[in-house]
């Protein structure tokens, strides 16, 4: 009995400390915060299972489809002093994750009696994009590039901006985050089927996280 009861006082000390620590220290703050001071000079390299870039366009007038493209490996340098002068480069998989299996299935299947396939095809090589220009207004930027989609190669414009920096809770590396937006016309890329009962222009949105090198 007399153990059980030191047993119970001790689990009662230890939160009552517990608690009171919290009290002084606050809530738990989050790994990654918005603050740019975090942002050290170096080679960055996406953490593909959070980098992520969704698409939607408008379906004969009705509703508007959309999708996922993961597993986006890209690579960005950077150096807080030289904000301009930011270089990025990313190769992203045609691996269009959907709502629908039917639309997916779609968007990959090969043409039908020798023509030539709707959208990608079975074996699409990879999108491809390179940084051109950037620049910077705080935490937001606009870097333009080229992209390099279905063979065809078009000047794209991205809207970014900062979301936060801090060593990640897995690993501990420095690991910096953006979001950003841009419109495409998938004519442009020859994926113009349907065009124009199918949305021509493409929304796109982009959510990555950087890992410092």
């Amino acid at each position: 009995m007399r153990k059980l009861t030191a047993t119970v006082l001790a689990g009662a000390v230890t939160l009552a400390a517990f608690t009171s620590l919290q009290a002084q220290n606050g809530p738990p703050q989050l790994p990654g915060q918005m603050d740019t001071k975090r942002v050290l000079a170096g080679t960055y390299k996406t953490d593909k299972n959070h980098s992520l870039i969704g698409f939607r366009y408008n379906h004969f007038g009705f509703n508007d489809y959309f999708g996922i493209f993961g597993d986006v490996d890209a690579t960005l340098m950077i150096d807080p002093a030289n904000l301009a002068g930011a270089k990025v480069e990313a190769t992203v998989p045609i691996n269009p994750t959907v709502a629908s299996q039917g639309f997916h299935d779609h968007l990959l299947r090969g043409g039908q009696d020798g023509k030539k396939p709707d959208f990608f095809g079975p074996n699409p090589a990879p999108a491809h994009f390179v940084s051109t220009n950037v620049k910077v207004d705080g935490t937001k930027a606009k870097i333009t590039g080229d992209l390099t989609l279905n063979g065809v190669t078009k000047p794209v414009t991205i809207d970014a901006v900062f979301t936060g920096a801090g060593n990640s809770m897995m690993g501990n590396k420095l690991t910096v985050g953006f979001e950003g937006s841009a419109t495409i016309k998938r004519s442009d890329f020859g994926l113009a089927t349907f065009v124009p009962m199918v949305g021509d222009e493409v929304d796109l949105t982009i959510t990555t996280a950087f890992e410092k090198q």
